[in-house]
């Protein structure tokens, strides 16, 4: 038998903190018998919310205690001066002490960040780690970066998300990556000069399918399996994303819609409008991966819910799988001697 997984949780970061992160949680441990999970937060917190956790679960459950948390208010940089004692900075120490495999936290994006990148450090040949999403509701699978790490991007580093996202892709699929550049349009003279300059060096790169420019509406369309742009644009575009999906769920379950159910009804069976509302359910993509370390974290959104959370620990829990930092090292330095990774 395998060794279970161990991932780190930052129980106190969030809107809600261990409201939502301790079932998720216990919800995530019920259900998956190879995981240990270690909670890093207030005890006195934590343990009250673990009812609905079985014995096993409980087995496979550790409690490291700490009562400050990194509020989405404070400066990034405070995590690496005044709070090293938070409960981020430590889930991040046990990645980097080998204790986990890998960490999951809501909290304060920034201080996320600075503290993978004091801890773990980045890859060699990566000058910045990204975020990377994926895209509910799409024709396939698509992974967009960066979502929100890197708010403006030079043509190295836009090159560089396009060969960790194809790794990432790759690794999950089975299969050669499609990678495109987000752009305003499809013609060769259009976007930024960063924009431009990373299309000339990755039509230059045999370890690359480059798909070339891809406009938002075609991310929807499954033009390519990755999707890269700057932090700004891509941050923007989740939301937006998640914004429209979530209008179409309520319309179709939460609206005074009866109407619209019967007449809906007539064409679709019930199966198939939860199949839809399912696929183009937002919290189901939650957790966005931060690539470009020397070891795993993933960002959950801030406000997620216990399912949304759930989430994204699964998602941690495939990035120990697939062994992701070390295919992007692997993949960087064939592609910094000159060889296409096969």
């Amino acid at each position: 038998m395998s060794s279970p997984q161990r991932i780190a949780i930052d129980a106190m970061g969030g809107d809600r903190g261990v409201e939502v992160t301790v079932p998720a949680a216990a919800r995530v441990l019920n259900r998956r018998k190879d995981l240990v999970l270690t909670l890093v937060g207030d005890r006195d917190r934590i343990k009250p919310r673990l009812a609905q956790l079985n014995q096993a679960g409980r087995d496979r459950l550790q409690v490291l205690h700490t009562d400050l948390a990194i509020s989405d208010a404070e400066r990034p940089e405070s995590i690496l001066r005044t709070a090293r004692e938070s409960s981020m900075f430590l889930a991040a120490e046990l990645v980097k002490s080998g204790d986990a495999q890998a960490m999951v936290s809501a909290g304060n994006s920034g201080a996320l960040l600075m503290a993978g990148r004091h801890l773990l450090k980045t890859i060699p040949g990566i000058q910045k780690p990204a975020m990377v999403a994926t895209i509910p509701g799409a024709a396939r699978q698509c992974l967009l970066l960066d979502v929100g790490a890197n708010p403006e991007c030079d043509a190295g580093q836009l090159f560089e998300f396009a060969v960790m996202g194809s790794v990432l892709a790759e690794s999950l699929n089975g299969a050669p990556a499609k990678v495109g550049l987000l752009n305003i349009g499809a013609e060769i003279y259009k976007g930024t000069e960063a924009v431009r300059e990373a299309a000339a060096r990755l039509e230059n790169c045999p370890a690359i399918q480059y798909a070339g420019f891809i406009e938002a509406n075609e991310i929807y369309r499954g033009q390519a399996d990755v999707v890269v742009c700057d932090g700004f644009v891509g941050n923007v575009t989740i939301k937006a994303s998640e914004g429209v999906a979530n209008v179409i769920r309520n319309v179709l379950y939460h609206k005074p819609a009866a109407g619209l159910i019967t007449r809906l009804s007539r064409f679709f069976s019930a199966s198939i409008v939860h199949s839809l509302t399912m696929q183009i359910n937002p919290e189901r993509f939650n957790g966005a991966c931060l690539l470009g370390l020397q070891g795993n974290i993933v960002k959950s959104h801030g406000n997620a819910s216990v399912l949304g959370f759930s989430h994204a620990i699964l998602a941690a829990a495939s990035e120990i799988d697939h062994q992701v930092p070390r295919l992007i090292g692997d993949k960087v330095a064939a592609i910094m001697a000159g060889n296409t990774p096969a």
